[in-house]
């Protein structure tokens, strides 16, 4: 245990592992500010947790900053060789102020890798819950594995990455890798993208089977390399995105993505994708942006396009070759603005794609159902969709409560008040009620 109000200077590395029945725990005694343990930018991890299991780590402010950038963490949990690694738990962290490398995706708050190639290794019940993790670079929460490619395929149980708030991140919000039915629940992502300068999006999993991505708020992603709130990538099966609020993020609401040319040591493709019951609020540039991934069913989502802004709805786009089999059920389009939909025919060195009606090369390409409501709402180009220019554009229900992350003491209260409307403002949207997955 730890004082609350001191400062210790250095790297924490548990030595050894407690047991799922009694675990090592490392928190916090005492009243006061959180205990504070700075690296001072002369380590690389502020605590790193090496071939441990067995451990908890709550309630602890980290921070790591040095005179330049450089590869650092806040927290680093890495397998290397070790086999699987069961019950880890990060809860209750304030990280802030770590000034990674942006050339680096490994560097920033919270790191889990599993590596080696003599031990299979991997994570069983890992826990990622309730943390702060504001001012980093460059990934907030995010994974590397040598066990996400197919040919060596050991993907981590039990993941749960829930609860978190993330703001001003150089790049990438959440990335899980390598993972088998991982839950990334109630999450908010803030201003992600900040200063890397390439392509990085708000919350979005890598080579990952049956992922669950719920209840999460990804908003005021930057740039237009991707700079989407949310993203279906590559190498993974079956990626749940679902009761998912993303707003005013530059490069739009959804990338759904895969290089078409496959083998199973890089690329297995992107397959099975669902997107339903989310809601886009004033996303900008693009909407949904289909690009080589195959059977993707997206449904039942609530998208609202601005007074005075010109977004793609639906793009279609080519990576080393085309989709096939998408369906596109029961959205609703409020349109404001100008929505277009159709297919890439050019990119610019900023992300940025001009189209073309239609779906190019893209095969069973299916729309059915669909709604475009506001007084200058048109449905694709060739498509027999629904209509409605004089319908009734709502607003979305109002008192999101905010969060000052410089004031960790009131966020427990900021992530109840947060859920609950969350889920009133999606009843009220969506107009149903809210199933959460488990």
């Amino acid at each position: 245990m730890f004082r609350a109000g001191r400062t210790w200077v250095g790297e924490l590395k548990p030595a050894s592992s407690g047991t799922i029945e009694h675990p090592i725990i490392i928190g916090r005694y005492g009243s006061g500010p959180l205990p504070r343990l700075d690296g001072g930018g002369a380590v690389e991890d502020v605590v790193l947790l090496k071939n441990v299991q067995g451990i908890e780590v709550h309630d602890l402010e980290i921070v790591n900053h040095g005179d330049s950038q450089a590869p650092r963490r806040g927290v680093h949990i890495v397998l290397d060789n070790f086999g699987t690694a069961r019950h880890i738990v990060l809860s209750g962290l304030y990280i802030h102020d770590v000034n990674g490398t942006n050339a680096r995706k490994d560097n920033g708050g919270i790191i889990f890798r599993t590596i080696g190639n003599l031990v299979p290794s991997r994570f069983d019940d890992l826990r990622i819950e309730r943390n702060i993790v504001w001012r980093v670079d460059r990934s907030g929460i995010a994974a590397q594995s040598y066990h996400a490619t197919r040919s060596h395929w050991f993907p981590s149980l039990h993941v749960v990455i829930r609860d978190n708030y993330l703001d001003d991140i150089g790049g990438d919000g959440i990335v899980p890798w390598a993972t088998d039915r991982a839950l990334i629940e109630h999450n908010i992502a803030l201003y992600c993208n900040h200063r890397a300068g390439s392509y990085n999006a708000g919350i979005w999993p890598w080579s990952t089977d049956n992922s669950i991505v719920q209840l999460n708020e990804a908003a005021f992603t930057q740039t237009t390399k991707d700079g989407e709130g949310f993203d279906s990538d590559y190498n993974s099966r079956n990626t749940l995105f679902e009761y998912n609020y993303s707003h005013d993020n530059q490069g739009g609401f959804m990338l759904i993505c895969t290089p078409v040319k496959r083998d199973e040591t890089n690329n297995f493709g992107n397959t099975g994708t669902v997107i339903r019951d989310n809601v886009s609020w004033n996303d900008q540039n693009r909407l949904i942006n289909l690009s080589g991934a195959d059977d993707v069913q997206v449904e039942n989502n609530v998208f609202y396009i601005a007074p005075d802004t010109d977004v793609q709805a639906l793009l279609v786009s080519s990576w080393n070759g085309w989709s096939s089999n998408a369906l596109f059920q029961d959205n609703t389009f409020y349109v404001e603005g100008h929505a277009s939909f159709g297919h890439a025919v050019e990119r610019d060195a900023e992300g940025k794609y001009t189209i073309a009606p239609g779906w190019g090369l893209a095969k069973d390409i299916r729309l059915s159902g669909n709604r475009y409501i506001g007084p200058d709402a048109e449905a694709p180009e060739g498509e027999h969709e629904t209509v409605d220019k004089s319908g009734v554009v709502p607003r979305l229900l109002g008192g999101e409560p905010t969060f000052d992350p410089a004031d960790p003491s009131q966020f427990k209260a900021f992530l109840q008040k947060h859920r609950i409307w969350m889920m009133a403002m999606l009843r009220d949207a969506l107009k149903a009620d809210i199933h959460l997955a488990s």
